[in-house]
């Protein structure tokens, strides 16, 4: 459309006496309350020297930069009434921190405000929402000529591209603008201006580049089978496997400029970089690699050289090179979960955070035992009632590619209820890995949430709760831990988790090992006899007293092991959670089980109510009543399953 049009308030430029110029100039400044006579001046001035004010605009950058404080609010008019359209060079050079004095009664000044009030309901704050108006929105319309809402990419495109010309001539960073230009694109396409998110920024370099230390003939063979390997794989994981790539082809270059897979000699050359990786530094972390990166860098190399060798490459090597016994023995650390107290003094920081986004992300995902990626993926439709089984969850694709159902209760309800109440709603984005446009559980500024967001907010609660660091896997290891110390089966505990192996949840069983425990008791007794009893203490070691040997920690015994849950976490969800399921029969046989189960929570219930416990209380009554009806219509029904 003709940039004259535009601006309904703003006659052709080229035909608009310098007078008459002059005179919109005035009543500007009197509408603004703004100006004096050193303006009037400087703009009378101006417009002697260009009669017609879009000459201007063919001027020299350095003409048109000479302009003092003087000449500048008039420059400024001109642009917010549509008079000037200036090139891409002028605007990126050019700071316009006075402009909220001189948008208001203008077109412009519309279409800021319009702005605004759509990155405030993307999220943003008031004053991040004003930067980006006047840093970007202001600088594309300025020079288009356009409304808000005819607004394309490749208007930012081109406002990107002198951002990096002024970048590269002076040496001014444009990173800032181009932060503030994709905020302003996000903003715009929930707006319903433009039709797709911005593109991410790409960061890593290409292969290439990447690899430019390599020399040849191995550069050219690496580049190409990471191409090759872009083509079934994430982009991180092709750019970690690159790294490592990249440190191999730099030992090589090193030791051996002219070495082909195909001239890799074992003796020669594998063996010496294997043992060079024990000393190697880590050039990010500080000290030598650690075992895993140790482990990851062979496994890099060793699938490098067996796939070029299956794909048929005239450059692969003529006879095995690596084998299983390279790789180092990697630690098998047991699952870290939280301790009781711990895990109580963090939930209750995270529920005491200003940041109610994140902080409840992270209640979810200890209140589920969710993978981070899984947790981040969740989107609106994720909540299922299933008649007669209740609520759950749906896990979406994650770490394996395997969905799940994780089943959850009224509580989880109400938080998953609090996030799509703090959530910033917009139009669906497009997944990062399917591009299929997703309603997702946790948006904010117009996209999803990232990792780093919740691993800041879990520092900051982990830190307020004085516990020292914390993963977000750990919250699925206490999660994990919690549902082994209640009894749960092999087979639910593998469902929960998502693990596609017994052995990946059996880790958690190996925690509270009764057979190790038995064995210790045992031992600990002949011990005894020979050494004699340990000596008793005369006061309490500790200020907790006693106190804590009758925690809930002990009294709760299950079939294998204890609970370890402290009363202050409120009753458990997952505790008796076969009883109550509605898939859990019982015949005759288990009719004298079934009555001492009762009898010892009917003890228990006892005691709860002694102590004051009375959501244990509560949690052992409910017990008993559903004991009562399995016992009662067993004893009815002795042939039912």
């Amino acid at each position: 459309m003709p940039r004259a049009a535009v601006n309904a308030k703003t006659v052709e430029p080229q035909h608009e006496p310098p007078a008459e110029v002059l005179a919109a100039y005035h009543a500007h400044q009197a509408r603004t309350g703004r100006g004096n006579t050193a303006f009037t001046y400087w703009a009378k001035t101006f417009l002697r020297r260009w009669p017609v004010v879009r000459a201007w605009e063919h001027e020299p950058l350095a003409v048109q930069l000479t302009a003092n404080s003087g000449t500048r609010p008039f420059i400024t008019f001109l642009l917010v009434t549509g008079r000037l359209h200036p090139s891409w060079e002028y605007l990126v050079h050019r700071k316009f921190s006075s402009i909220w004095r001189d948008v208001p009664g203008t077109v412009i000044g519309q279409d800021l405000a319009a702005f605004i009030t759509a990155a405030r309901g993307c999220g943003y704050s008031q004053r991040v929402a004003s930067a980006m108006a006047s840093q970007v929105i202001a600088r594309v319309l300025f020079a288009t000529g356009k409304r808000l809402t005819d607004l394309v990419h490749d208007d930012f495109d081109a406002l990107a591209v002198a951002g990096l010309a002024r970048q590269a001539a002076t040496g001014r960073t444009w990173k800032h603008y181009r932060a503030t230009a994709t905020g302003a694109k996000t903003v715009l396409y929930h707006h319903g201006v433009l039709p797709a998110l911005p593109e991410p920024f790409e960061q890593r370099w290409p292969f290439a580049r990447r690899l430019a230390h390599v020399p040849e003939p191995m550069h050219a063979i690496l580049v190409r089978y990471l191409q090759h390997k872009s083509v079934t794989c994430r982009p991180a994981t092709v750019s970690s496997l690159a790294t490592r790539l990249a440190a191999f082809g730099a030992y090589l270059a090193g030791t051996d400029p002219d070495a082909t897979p195909a001239t890799l000699d074992r003796c020669q050359h594998i063996e010496p970089w294997l043992a060079s990786l024990t000393t190697a530094a880590n050039t990010k972390a500080g000290g030598t690699l650690s075992v895993p990166e140790q482990a990851r860098r062979i496994l890099a190399v060793a699938n490098f050289l067996t796939e070029i060798t299956e794909w048929g490459w005239p450059e692969a090597p003529t006879r095995r090179l690596m084998f299983p016994s390279d790789n180092p023995r990697l630690p098998q650390p047991l699952p870290r979960f939280l301790p009781p107290d711990a895990d109580r003094r963090l939930t209750e920081a995270l529920e005491a955070s200003p940041h109610r986004l994140a902080a409840d992300a992270l209640l979810l995902q200890r209140a589920c035992g969710l993978r981070i990626g899984e947790l981040l993926d969740l989107e609106l439709d994720a909540v299922i009632d299933l008649p007669g089984s209740g609520s759950w969850l749906k896990v979406p694709l994650g770490k394996l590619d395997t969905e799940r159902m994780v089943p959850i209760d009224a509580q989880i309800l109400a938080l998953i209820d609090r996030i799509t109440a703090a959530r910033n709603p917009g139009r669906p984005i497009p997944h990062p890995r399917t591009g299929r446009p997703a309603d997702f559980l946790f948006t904010a500024h117009g996209h999803r949430i990232g990792q780093n967001r919740l691993r800041k907010e879990l520092d900051r609660a982990a830190k307020s709760a004085g516990i020292g660091h914390v993963t977000p896997h750990q919250l699925r290891h206490t999660y994990a831990t919690a549902l082994v110390n209640a009894g749960v089966s092999l087979q639910a505990l593998m469902a929960i988790l998502g693990h596609v192996s017994a052995e990946m949840s059996l880790r958690y069983g190996h925690l509270f090992d009764t057979t190790v425990r038995a064995e210790y008791e045992r031992a600990l007794e002949l011990a005894k006899q020979t050494i004699g009893a340990l000596p008793t203490p005369s006061e309490p070691t500790s200020s907790a007293g006693d106190d804590w040997r009758t925690t809930a920690t002990v009294k709760t015994a299950l079939a294998g092991g204890y609970c370890l849950r402290a009363p202050a976490q409120g009753p458990c969800s997952y505790a008796n959670i076969c009883e109550h399921c509605p898939s859990f029969h019982t015949t005759t046989t288990y009719l004298p089980v079934l009555t001492a189960q009762r009898d010892d929570a009917a003890a228990l219930a006892a005691d709860a109510t002694t102590r004051g416990w009375d959501a244990e209380t509560e949690r052992h009554l409910r017990l008993i009543h559903r004991l009562t009806a399995l016992i009662d219509d067993t004893a009815t029904h002795p042939t039912a399953m």
